[in-house]
């Protein structure tokens, strides 16, 4: 009989959810970047430069983790103006939209 460590177990399958996350179709990535570009951009700047929010461009995510973004996304912020997304936007939604800033949005 072979024993797997939990932790192990846990961590696979964290990885396969993480992995079979597939992207919107297009129409759903043009109405996400629209959001991106008022409803974020209104706290974030209109070139996610910082505002209210802080910035979210390439080089101020660049070292940040991916988890965590999509976290902060989809719960937000408690103390502060960030919601939590996650009741608005599916998990393929906030994977997508924080791969676009981590790609760096919007597009010089």
């Amino acid at each position: 009989m072979q024993f797997h460590h939990p932790l192990t177990i846990a961590t696979a399958l964290l990885l396969m959810s993480i992995t079979a996350i597939a992207a919107p179709d297009s129409r759903r990535q043009a109405q996400l970047e629209h959001l991106l570009a008022q409803d974020c951009g209104a706290c974030h700047g209109l070139h996610m430069t910082g505002g209210l929010g802080p910035e979210l461009t390439r080089t101020a995510l660049a070292g940040k983790s991916r988890d965590g973004l999509v976290a902060t996304v989809a719960l937000g912020r408690p103390g502060t103006a960030m919601p939590g997304w996650a009741p608005l936007l599916s998990d393929e939604d906030i994977h997508w939209l924080v791969d676009l800033l981590l790609k760096g949005y919007p597009a010089p």
